[in-house]
């Protein structure tokens, strides 16, 4: 084989993952690049921008893109939520409709699939949590799905239990464009590391706190260094928009935060392999979902309108 032949059997692109929220995206990435590089929880809206997972398939390079899932806006913040997401299907080689099967054809859904045919996208079915939904159902959802938009194929698969990803994540590699690598071949997710520590604790408080705390609340970094014994010392701040909410988030004598701390520094120090000293505070920033500076620390555009 000539090495012109070899080149062109490289390839590399992206694929961009959209559904409606707890569709189960963060599942699948985490899925198909073997390892966590999205935070995951019980509750819909948990990602908030987008993120990219790397994995490799033969001699295919294919490169995840995460989206916000996709819903009726209420705030500034979910609409640079939605905007995002929309964004990475248009720039993405590939989109992936992510539905959850027990939910089949919901308002939410019908309303992106008619944003994908008004943006003239096209897209590939993955029917999700197959693994609790039956198969007869299954495939009457699939022939009601492809009968209101021409799906380039149909996958039925289990983003929680890795049932028939493969599948999915090959046919995907045959879409990617000739291309030579984008990352190392080890390299799993392209998350500044600062961003990803933020995000591990915001996923702590996610299934600590309930009702509407943690979509009023996010987490940043203030302060990151490496020690000379190698450890890292982290300091970040929950910002919450009033004092209420901050007593509810620090608990009784401080042990809600002391718990959503020592989860994130444990699970930190997995992540990083090395010891990690977590100082979390707690501060009120009335409004902080309408300042565009937060929305930047996201990685979020602000919206216009």
């Amino acid at each position: 084989m000539t090495e012109e032949t070899q080149a062109a059997l490289i390839r590399c692109g992206f694929v961009a993952l959209i559904g409606a929220p707890n569709a189960g995206k963060s599942t699948l990435l985490n899925q198909m690049v073997g390892g966590k590089v999205a935070i995951v929880t019980h509750k819909v809206q948990t990602t908030r921008s987008r993120l990219r997972g790397i994995t490799a398939e033969d001699q295919s390079q294919i490169i995840f893109v995460d989206t916000p899932g996709i819903f009726a806006p209420r705030r500034k913040l979910d609409e640079a939520m939605v905007e995002a997401a929309w964004s990475g299907a248009s720039d993405a080689d590939v989109t992936v409709l992510l539905v959850d099967a027990r939910g089949g054809l919901t308002e939410e859904v019908q309303a992106i699939l008619d944003g994908l045919v008004k943006a003239r996208l096209s897209a590939v079915l993955a029917l999700n949590k197959t693994d609790v939904a039956k198969r007869d159902d299954l495939l009457v959802l699939a022939e009601t799905f492809n009968a209101r938009m021409s799906f380039e194929q149909t996958f039925m698969i289990s983003a929680e239990t890795g049932d028939g990803v493969a599948d999915l994540r090959q046919y995907l590699a045959t879409r990617m464009p000739v291309s030579p690598w984008l990352y190392p071949e080890d390299q799993m997710a392209d998350v500044p590391l600062r961003q990803m520590a933020a995000e591990v604790t915001r996923e702590k408080v996610f299934l600590r706190l309930h009702q509407e705390l943690p979509y009023a609340s996010t987490v940043e970094i203030e302060s990151w260094k490496e020690l000379r014994d190698k450890s890292i010392r982290i300091s970040q701040v929950l910002y919450v928009e009033r004092e209420s909410q901050r007593k509810i988030a620090l608990g009784k004598q401080g042990q809600t935060i002391k718990a959503i701390g020592k989860a994130a520094r444990e699970e930190l120090q997995e992540l990083l392999g090395v010891k990690v000293h977590l100082f979390l505070f707690v501060k009120v920033r009335e409004n902080w979902g309408r300042d565009p500076e937060r929305f930047e620390h996201m990685g979020l555009e602000y919206p216009k309108t």
